[in-house]
Formats: C-alpha cells, sequence, structure tokens
C-alpha cells in the first residue's frame, strides 16, 4: 500500500479533489504546494497528487492523463485515481475536461454542467466491485446535484457564464467520430461528446465522493458543416482559454466550500452491497477496506 496510511493521518483536512483534463495540467494560485506519490489497491494513479491551498482551503490536483498529457483516455486508472482521492480524505471533486458540442446553442468556450452520461465506451474497468463482493451503487442522477449548485453560483462569481443540464456520451476514443456516429448521438438528443467523465462519475459514486464535472466545449464535433475549417491550432487556442475559464470558476467554488453534504453521495453504499461481507474472501475486503470501513 506505499504511503497509504501516512497520507491518510496526514492529510485528513483535504477535502476538495480537482482533476484537470486536456489543457489543464496545473492549478494555479495553488500555494504551499507539496507532491504526493500514493500507491493504491488498484496501482498507481496518473500522477502524483499536487496538495496545496487554494483560496484558503487545502486541495489536492490530480492532472488526469499526466502532467505531460501521456496518457490515453482507455489507458487511465480510473480506480486509482479516484481511490487515491479517498485516501486523502477527498469528499467534493471538481472534473474538468474539453468536450465536442452536439448542439447548434453549445457553442466553443462555453462551460456546460451535465447531468447525465451515455455510455459508448468499450474496453474499461468502471467499478471497484467484484473478485467475491458485489454493489449496485442507484446511478440515475449521476452527478452531485448540491456540487453543481455551488460551481454554478462559482461562476456567477467569476463572471463566466455557465449552462447546467445535458448529456455527456463518452466514447472510447481515442479517434474522434465519424460522422454517421455523430450525427447518431444528436439524433438521440444527446448534447456533448467526451473521452473520459463517466467512468470517474461511477467511481466517485461508489467511493461517496460528491463529483460534478464541467465540460469545457472546445469545438462542435464533425457534424458541424463548418467543422473542416477548423483548425489545430484553433482547437489549441480554444483549451487555453477554457483552462483559464476553468480555474477561475474552480477557485470560485472552492472559497465556497466546505457545504453541507445534503446530497446522498456520502451513503451510496448503505444499501448497494448485496454481499455478506463477513463472508466475503478476505482478499476482497482488504482491497476495499477504505470503501466498506464504516459497513463493516
Amino acid at each position: 500500500m506505499g504511503s497509504y496510511w501516512s497520507w491518510l493521518n496526514m492529510r485528513s483536512d483535504v477535502r476538495i479533489g480537482i482533476v484537470g483534463g486536456s489543457g489543464l495540467y496545473q492549478m494555479a494560485g495553488l500555494t504551499d504546494m507539496e507532491e504526493a506519490v500514493i500507491d493504491t489497491p488498484f496501482g498507481k494513479p496518473s500522477d502524483s497528487y499536487r496538495i496545496g491551498t487554494l483560496e484558503g482551503r487545502k486541495v489536492a490536483f490530480l492532472a488526469r492523463h499526466h502532467r505531460n498529457h501521456t496518457i490515453l483516455p482507455s489507458e487511465l486508472n480510473f480506480r486509482a485515481n479516484i481511490h487515491g482521492f479517498k485516501q486523502l480524505g477527498v469528499e467534493w471533486i471538481l472534473s474538468a475536461s474539453a468536450v465536442g458540442s452536439l448542439k447548434e446553442e453549445l457553442r466553443p468556450l462555453d462551460v456546460v454542467l451535465p447531468d447525465q452520461f451515455y455510455d459508448r465506451t468499450k474496453a474499461r474497468i468502471s467499478t471497484f466491485f467484484g473478485n467475491g463482493i458485489v454493489a449496485h451503487v442507484s446511478f440515475g442522477d449521476p452527478v452531485c446535484h448540491v456540487l453543481s449548485d455551488v460551481i454554478g453560483a462559482a461562476g456567477a462569481d467569476a463572471g463566466v457564464p455557465i449552462k447546467r443540464g445535458g448529456t455527456y456520451v463518452c466514447m472510447e476514443g481515442p479517434q474522434f467520430s465519424t460522422k454517421a456516429e455523430s450525427n447518431t448521438y444528436r439524433s438521440w438528443g444527446m448534447d456533448l461528446i467526451g473521452m473520459t467523465n463517466l467512468q470517474e462519475a461511477k467511481l466517485a459514486r461508489e467511493a461517496e465522493i460528491c463529483y460534478t464535472t464541467m465540460a469545457l466545449v472546445t469545438d462542435y464535433d464533425c457534424w458541424h458543416p463548418n467543422h473542416d475549417s477548423v483548425t489545430v491550432a484553433d482547437i489549441i487556442k480554444n483549451l487555453t482559454m477554457n483552462s483559464e475559464n476553468a480555474q477561475k470558476v474552480i477557485r470560485a467554488a472552492v472559497k465556497r466550500l466546505p457545504v453541507d453534504r445534503t446530497c446522498k453521495c456520502g451513503s451510496s453504499l448503505q444499501h448497494a452491497i448485496l454481499t455478506d461481507l463477513k463472508k466475503a474472501p478476505a482478499e476482497t475486503r482488504t482491497k476495499l477496506e477504505l470503501l466498506l470501513r464504516k459497513y463493516l
């Protein structure tokens, strides 16, 4: 387990986690920073966690694809990333990610808080459970409404308009959609498309952590008639501007936290575990001890 217990004991005041996606590899304004290299029962997270003070609060920042952007979406160890936050004592995860728009009205540089996901991935592990312990968490409402309200209010504080609601299609990648796929998703009424957030949301729910993602629109997906006129330089420019806006909102949201966890995220496993834990394999119980501790 490596540094598990030492970091859990030393950093119990780190209640806020931040996941930075494409274009957001560090958090401006983070002071008194330390780097925590954490081992988990599920392997190594994407990068070390940068722990410091932001707006007077202790936070832990993780670059989803590594700070040098070396990890494909399908290569991400989502379980290790979320478990690492849990080891640090995190109760809220604010995620930021680049997305394509499937709606004309969701324009490049818009910030959107989707409230639904649709899974089009094929080869990803998106649960902590199995190997003798079965749990089925509720996932009808896959993001935390309390945290979404905080981020929505933070957008107003920061002067960054935020659009609420919509469905995020999570595709496997790393290739982008074909036009046939993109138009199919549009015909289904989908709003945004990306490659990362669904697994994070599922695992955060199992870890009883509040989770909301800020979807940062970089471009229209390939369905748009002007798609071919978009250059890589345009995308990079939008990524940079999105990163600046995301950091403004994150800082304002962190300033508003902590809040009362009146949501059900913190008790997601209460009625979800079907296995008699006394009869479960000892090795699996040990592996999941951090998640199951209060139910053992």
